[in-house]
């Protein structure tokens, strides 16, 4: 194991009617004028604006509007958001949503505050000061209801880059599963996909003896593989979903990976697919991480059959453990199918002939490589690319 510093603030309110406390936990946090940040107008259509707009009312907290956050959250409103909030002068931002709606609003959160651009914050500047941040979840996925990390889209170039700092982490996450039961299987298996991702981008180490965050990983991915199926079955499952929206939090705060290397390959990877196609990030995940353990597994076999046994249930073959890692990543590859996720660059839209440009935008060399797991440089990106095809 290696030394750690873990800080997770988060004060979580779950389970049914959870929004009713909206307005009193704004308060508790120091909330005197909101802005209510949300997507393109779901959380209307399914009450859930009303029932938290009701909550600020009912505590007298006065708050302005802005809606209209795509998937891949975009720069453009986040500017927009912060020259909002610097207008009316608010001083806590409410995130009624999923990740791209509670990304948009921590990016905005560290750019108040800034007397410079706040994707300066996006390309390695440490955030160290951001507005007060509170979510109401609609959506289990990022987990950036439980993190400090943010992902924004600069829509010059459209490259797609993440930032990171406690500042960012909410001061309070809401987390009602009947919002998420209104969602189509789709959306549900993109959201799944990510946490999954979440966690393997933390199992995947060259860290040794962390057994207990090891079983941490691998209790949250068969709960999930457990979860999944009831939950594409029946949309409407609130154990199902509730089990997994806590699963989506837990995934991605940081809990499973304090100890030891991450690598977040496969993630930098899939960025800029979804930059590139604004397909959903989860469903280019279920593209990229089969490719990325294809590639990458003979580095350390033991480790891959390890997740093969203890998370797919395959038999060790211990004459030959390559036999058993291959297996837990076909068994990987067949789960993310059976929920209805692509599993190549054709299911995507992606194309062949943008390799090149995808392995560019990544900036890699020689000098600058990626993961922590395995370092790849610009050739090792564009054979993970075309194992995707």
């Amino acid at each position: 194991m290696e030394n750690f510093h873990f800080y997770s603030p988060t004060y979580f309110c779950f389970g049914r009617d959870s929004e009713q406390s909206t307005g009193n936990l704004v308060q508790r946090f120091g909330g005197t004028r909101v802005l209510l940040h949300y997507g393109s107008g779901s959380v209307k259509r399914n009450g859930v604006w009303e029932k938290v707009t009701q909550s600020l009312k009912n505590t007298k907290i006065p708050f302005v509007e802005l809606d209209g956050v795509k998937p891949n959250p975009r720069s453009g409103l986040v500017y927009e958001g912060i020259e909002l909030c610097r207008k009316e002068k608010v001083d806590f931002i409410l995130a009624v949503g999923g990740g791209s709606v509670i990304d948009s609003s921590k990016a905005i959160a560290a750019g108040v505050p800034y007397e410079g651009d706040f994707w300066d914050f996006y390309s390695g500047k440490p955030v160290e000061k951001a507005l007060p941040v509170g979510t109401v979840l609609t959506i289990a996925a990022a987990g950036s209801e439980g993190s400090g990390d943010s992902v924004i889209t600069l829509e010059k170039g459209m490259l797609k880059r993440a930032a990171s700092g406690d500042a960012l982490r909410p001061k309070f996450s809401i987390m009602n599963p009947q919002f998420t039961c209104t969602l189509p299987a789709y959306a549900t298996a993109c959201g799944i996909t990510d946490m999954m991702a979440h966690v393997c981008e933390r199992y995947f180490t060259n860290t040794r003896d962390v057994e207990t965050t090891d079983r941490l990983c691998e209790g949250i991915l068969k709960a999930v593989i457990t979860e999944a199926p009831k939950v594409i079955a029946n949309l409407k499952d609130y154990q199902a979903r509730a089990n997994i929206m806590w699963a989506g939090m837990v995934a991605h705060n940081n809990l499973c990976g304090v100890d030891r290397a991450q690598d977040w390959s496969s993630h930098g990877l899939e960025h800029e697919l979804s930059a590139l196609y604004d397909v959903a990030h989860g469903a280019g995940l279920a593209v990229m991480m089969p490719a990325w353990m294809q590639y990458v597994m003979s580095h350390d076999v033991q480790r891959f059959a390890q997740f093969a046994v203890r998370v797919w249930d395959c038999d060790m073959n211990f004459a030959n453990p390559e036999i058993t890692a291959a297996e837990g990543i076909s068994r990987f590859r067949a789960f993310l199918k059976s929920i209805g996720m692509p599993s190549n660059f054709a299911a995507l839209g992606a194309k062949e002939a943008d390799i090149p440009k995808l392995v560019a935008t990544l900036g890699l060399s020689e000098q600058h490589k990626m993961g922590g797991f395995v370092k790849l440089g610009p050739s090792d990106a564009e054979a993970i690319y075309r194992l995707a095809l």
